[in-house]
């Protein structure tokens, strides 16, 4: 849900959980909210508030309306190394601090990088710490959670693990930024699982032709498939590729976003909702939920904002500093 700070007019997210479904997993949600108060960066998803009703837990959530990572590259009509590069630079950079204050993110992927705004320059947010875990918090890590793909060796070996596992995701990811597919992939799990716990991947031809050696040494670091000697976020973030020249200015947006989109299909390639664009449309006089209701539903909207959706204004007794606004499918009314 998207919300409005009454006072400051400040936008924000609300996640809605049901207390039904948290029901035998009390200790995953007190986790997440535990690591989302302890941190506070500027490439990471914060939390503002948290309110709770009979049936639900809403945490408010720093609103973050940029789009998915994967999404923009393909609108793009230029991407090189180097934005790449500067992505990657900023996701160890967080990944650096959350390490640093013994939190392990632990289901990093491109879905849960996200860009704060519409602007070109924008930067990219990290999100979703579901899986997320304070180390020396009363148990070894050796839980196998993350997404297939991305996990680390150690986990699908069902070992102890540590931080490294997120190095590990992060080179996956820069894998992916440069040629727009996965180093691993499968239809069967079993094989997939197999070329992960063996560290099997290739630099193809053609797609790896025109990157860098540096960029291929960059990824062969993180992608160490002995914990141990693995760089770490901060010997990453002092890497050439990262911290010197060595990235490369060649456009290599047609071949990235060729395999993106054939590698990354969702039932989304989807039209695009900008919530943020729809709020700020909206005039002082037309805040009562009919008129909102009635503006929104007029062709007006159509020719600012490319949406299937609407929001409707609602009011809830237990949120006394913030508005409400809840996306519904065009056409349908309000209860």
């Amino acid at each position: 849900m998207l919300a409005e700070e009454k006072r400051t007019r400040k936008l924000v997210a609300i996640k809605c959980i049901t207390k039904k479904a948290l029901e035998g997993k009390e200790n995953s949600i007190e986790n997440e909210i535990a690591v989302l108060h302890k941190i506070k960066h500027a490439n990471i998803v914060s939390l503002e508030d948290i309110y709770e009703s009979k049936s639900h837990l809403y945490l408010v959530m720093q609103l973050v309306a940029g789009g998915e990572l994967f999404d923009r590259i393909v609108e793009k009509g230029f991407y090189t190394e180097k934005d790449a590069s500067k992505l990657i630079q900023q996701i160890l950079d967080a990944v650096k601090y959350l390490h640093d204050m013994g939190i392990v993110h632990r289901d990093l992927k491109p879905e849960n990088l996200l860009y704060y705004s519409m602007d070109e320059d924008s930067k990219i947010m990290i999100s979703d710490f579901g899986l997320s875990k304070i180390e020396g918090s009363g148990s070894v890590m050796s839980t196998a959670c993350g997404t297939p793909g991305y996990v680390a060796p150690e986990v699908l070996a069902q070992k102890p693990y540590s931080k490294a596992v997120d190095c590990w995701s992060i080179g996956v990811i820069a894998y992916i930024l440069l040629c727009g597919y996965p180093p691993f992939y499968d239809e069967n799990d079993a094989k997939l699982f197999e070329q992960i716990l063996k560290a099997e991947y290739e630099f193809d031809s053609p797609y790896w032709d025109d990157i860098s050696d540096s960029a291929k040494d960059f990824i062969v670091h993180l992608m160490e498939k002995d914990p141990s000697q693995r760089y770490t976020c901060e010997q990453a973030l002092q890497h050439p590729w990262i911290a010197g020249d060595t990235a490369l200015d060649k456009n290599i947006h047609e071949s990235v976003s060729a395999q993106i989109k054939k590698n990354f299909a969702k039932s989304k390639w989807k039209q695009a909702f900008n919530a943020t664009a729809v709020v700020r449309l909206y005039t002082e006089k037309e805040r009562k939920t009919e008129t909102w209701y009635k503006y929104l539903s007029s062709s007006n909207i159509s020719k600012n904002v490319s949406t299937t959706s609407i929001l409707i204004l609602t009011t809830h007794s237990f949120f006394h500093n913030i508005n409400i606004y809840i996306v519904v499918k065009r056409g349908m009314t309000p209860e």
